[in-house]
């Protein structure tokens, strides 16, 4: 076991976990931030992922020991009222079915947006293609992501 020192969301935390355990495993585990889900395990959903330094990473294969002192920022610590524009806009236009995919999604969607702001919808479809939703709510996943940039 080692001892880890985290910013997650803002605040400080120390872990005592094995250097290649998963981010993913300390954010729900350790932490209680159960927002970010397990699905593949394999880096091919992205239901787990979360923000390193503002990139969205798939924290299922992130190994604890590779976080250092960057800032993670998970769905919980996205907006503190859940009123970032991605979310908002998931709201209006409806997306979720199940809901599972959903924390993925939008921290994926918030990333792309804040490094492209004004995409075309190629570029959307291409930004979210790397997460899966076993629903099928593509379009309305499109759908948020260009209300949301046109809102920004």
């Amino acid at each position: 076991m080692a001892s880890f020192n985290l910013k997650v969301n803002g605040k400080s935390f120390q872990v005592e976990v094995e250097d290649d355990t998963p981010l993913l495993w300390v954010l729900r585990d350790h932490l209680g931030l159960v927002g970010t889900k397990f699905s593949c395990g394999i880096a091919q959903c992205g239901a787990c992922t979360v923000h390193i330094n503002g990139n969205p990473t798939f924290s299922c294969v992130t190994p604890i020991s590779s976080v250092g002192n960057s800032e993670v920022t998970t769905i919980e610590g996205l907006s503190e009222n859940g009123d970032h524009p991605v979310q908002q806009a998931w709201k209006e236009v409806d997306v979720a079915q199940c809901g599972y995919c959903q924390g993925g999604q939008i921290m994926q969607a918030a990333a792309f947006l804040k490094q492209n702001p004004n995409p075309s919808m190629e570029e959307i479809d291409n930004a979210m293609n790397r997460n899966i939703c076993r629903c099928g709510t593509y379009h309305k996943i499109r759908e948020a992501v260009a209300l949301a940039a046109k809102n920004k």
